[in-house]
């Protein structure tokens, strides 16, 4: 029996009952229990499934919301990105905005551009030894082999992926560090070599094959329109 005052609660509010999952899921136990095992009761078979199908559908809300809330969190570094690149006002202030403003916006620990020249004499322009490592002047063709890893065929604009044989060459002594790497290929105009931007981590996960890349391609047009000015 049950106490009446008990009683008397579960009849003023027996929704309440309803919404307690643990509650009905105790009832229905109880209620196959009363049963018999020579009995199925359907009813209970039904819930579960819809139970199961009820908590499915909440683990893909949650991934739903949480890759919503991670894409919102990625557009906005990117903005960030993006507004402090338009902030310098001569070339050399715009790559170091690359190498330390915007590479610490996008979390990324290595920034590099790289700008294929006919010249092979081109390492010893005083402009490029300035500016370090953050810009790298290579030879007619490396954007494209780099891009493919060495594969003929054409490349994608935008290549994510764990770093090749080839980073031993291109990062030098921080090739044992650098695991993943973003390569964005740029567009510098009409007449001009191609060029690519690459962003570079540590960690392995950071940049996969199967990560979206709009938010790198928009990133990309923008660094290639402001290369296209300062080129003249």
């Amino acid at each position: 029996m049950i106490e009446p005052d008990l009683r008397d609660r579960i009849l003023a509010e027996p929704e309440r009952l309803l919404d307690d999952r643990d509650v009905m899921n105790a009832l229905v136990a109880a209620n196959e229990r009363a049963m018999g095992e020579n009995i199925v009761d359907l009813r209970g078979i039904a819930m579960q499934r819809l139970e199961s199908r009820l908590d499915r559908l909440e683990d893909t809300h949650r991934s739903v919301i949480a890759a919503a809330y991670e894409n919102l969190a990625g557009t906005n570094q990117v903005h960030r990105a993006v507004l402090q690149l338009l902030e310098p006002t001569n070339f050399e202030a715009f790559m170091a905005a690359l190498a330390g403003e915007v590479a610490q916006t996008l979390r990324v620990d290595h920034v590099r551009l790289v700008l294929e020249s006919l010249q092979e004499d081109s390492d010893t322009d005083p402009t490029l030894r300035r500016l370090g490592d953050v810009l790298t002047v290579v030879p007619r063709g490396f954007v494209a082999n780099y891009l493919t890893n060495g594969r003929n065929g054409p490349g994608r604009s935008v290549v994510l992926r764990s770093v090749t044989g080839l980073a031993a060459g291109f990062y030098g002594p921080r090739a044992e560090e650098i695991q993943s790497e973003a390569l964005m290929k740029l567009d510098l105009g009409p007449g001009r070599l191609p060029g690519m931007l690459v962003f570079a981590s540590e960690d392995p996960s950071q940049f996969k094959s199967t990560h979206g890349t709009d938010l790198l391609a928009f990133f990309a047009g923008v660094f290639e329109r402001a290369m296209r000015r300062w080129l003249g």
